[in-house]
């Protein structure tokens, strides 16, 4: 019981905190037999609980570093979710026994269930993929030497839009399974560390497949720009064509890269996108141009939507507020490192909230029955909506107030950057035009930009 509670808190919480998640490549995950996915690590606990949500297999049984057991909150918690404590060499200068653990993951996939690891080892924030840990490859060729199930493993690309930004948007894609053949078992019973080093080398060649990878940060940033500026304006990117059209832009670039016009154009974006950050603006801004009345229009139309959900929200608020302080509390008064904080934020959440929607039931259902104790539930799930849609209006409501400042104080600046804008628009129309893989679909054609001037 309890464990199919925090299953269904994790679908709850993981579509409540994402606006969109998309997921590609359901098909490469077979319905049944032993799998393991193996996914990229880029945002803590949230990678393993879309995993859980979005994979289609459960149970699922994950990896966790064994200090997270330490906490009598979090402990019963991944004891449901299946996970298997296991301990990092590096916090234990390398002294470590981890036999116990492999025991428990060959037992998972023996039964036919399914495993979920994240080779990196630790979430990171990287811009691209870090080098991965052996120990995914080690589970595999060693369970299937054992000859009681073919394993497979499933390469898992978790791609955030913005991975930290609440009602964002995530892509999970899910890659061709790597099946641990006779081949790979008998490469493994022959040469063992050298076997373990290609399956991880491998999974790594995988991985990157589903992944959005740059050198670094500042040339993923120059990507996102130049992305922006190629898109037509009337056109809308899911996160799968997001993450498409950005690998396709990284990829042409870094091929490109000592070419003078590629890298004439990545000056000109840079000094485009630091106006913009000096200005205080963003490019979609510069899309269209946005009159003062209808900057105005904009904000009343907000205003009267957060107006109108304001009634419904105040309850929702009101007895939501106590489980975010105390859930804040817990993670900073009870944790051991600074890494724990927000898992700890995230699992007093999971827990406490179902002791107040029951506390609420309860002491409605004694006052005025059960079935009433039921409505109150069902209504305080609605007043909840309601003040997560208030708080998407009110950073609306304050992006059409800057708007309206801007318009007022800049004038004739976002004039000229209007310009130059166009001016970059033409330049990285015409170098997808001459660089693009002329075999490759094309996201979008020559009818999606309309008009020459389409910016």
């Amino acid at each position: 019981m309890f464990q199919r509670i925090v299953i269904a808190l994790i679908h709850i919480i993981t579509n409540t905190f994402f606006r969109r998640i998309d997921v590609v490549g359901a098909d490469n995950v077979p319905s049944d037999g032993p799998l393991i996915f193996a996914g990229n690590h880029p945002n803590a606990l949230m990678d393993g609980w879309l995993l859980t949500a979005k994979c289609g297999r459960w149970p699922l049984h994950f990896m966790a570093n064994a200090k997270l057991w330490k906490y009598s909150l979090l402990a019963p918690v991944l004891t449901a979710m299946g996970a298997v404590p296991v301990y990092r060499r590096e916090e234990h200068d390398g002294e470590v026994d981890n036999q116990h653990a492999f025991e428990k993951f060959y037992e998972v996939i023996e039964s036919g269930n399914c495993m979920g690891v994240f080779p990196e080892g630790v979430s990171h924030t990287e811009s691209q993929l870090v080098k991965l840990k052996t120990g995914t490859a080690r589970i595999a060729l060693a369970v299937a030497v054992r000859g009681k199930v073919l394993v497979k493993i499933i390469p898992c690309g978790l791609n955030y839009i913005h991975r930290h930004r609440f009602r964002s948007q995530v892509l999970i894609e899910f890659g061709e399974p790597i099946v641990i053949d006779d081949q790979w078992m008998q490469d493994y019973q022959q040469n063992e560390q050298e076997t373990v080093r290609r399956l991880t080398e491998h999974l790594a060649d995988a991985l990157a497949i589903v992944t959005l990878n740059a050198p670094d940060w500042h040339t993923l940033r120059f990507i996102q720009t130049a992305r922006r500026l190629y898109k037509p304006s009337k056109a809308s990117l899911s996160p799968g064509e997001y993450v498409e059209l950005s690998r396709r832009f990284v990829d042409r670039y870094l091929r490109e890269i000592e070419n003078p016009d590629m890298q004439a154009f990545r000056d000109e974006v840079e000094n485009y996108q630091a106006r913009l950050d000096m200005l205080g603006l963003k490019d979609h801004q510069l899309r269209h141009r946005v009159t003062l009345g209808r900057a105005i229009g904009k904000m009343i139309l907000r205003l009267l939507t957060m107006l109108v959900l304001l009634p419904i929200a105040i309850p929702g608020a009101l007895l939501h507020l106590p489980v975010g302080w105390l859930a804040a509390t817990v993670g900073e008064r009870f944790s051991y490192e600074l890494d724990d904080i927000a898992t700890l934020k995230v699992i007093a959440t999971v827990l406490l909230l179902p002791v107040l929607y029951l506390a609420i039931a309860i002491a409605v259902g004694i006052g005025f029955g059960l079935g009433w104790g039921l409505v109150a539930v069902v209504a305080l799930s609605f007043s909840f909506i309601a003040s997560v849609r208030i708080i998407e209006a009110e950073a609306s409501l304050l992006n059409s107030v800057l708007s309206i400042f801007k318009l007022i104080r800049l004038g004739s600046e976002l004039d000229d950057l209007r310009v130059a804008r166009a001016a970059l628009v033409e330049k990285v129309r015409s170098l997808v035009e001459h660089y693009s893989d002329p075999g490759m679909p094309r996201i979008f054609t020559h009818k999606d930009f309309g008009s020459a001037g389409d910016n």
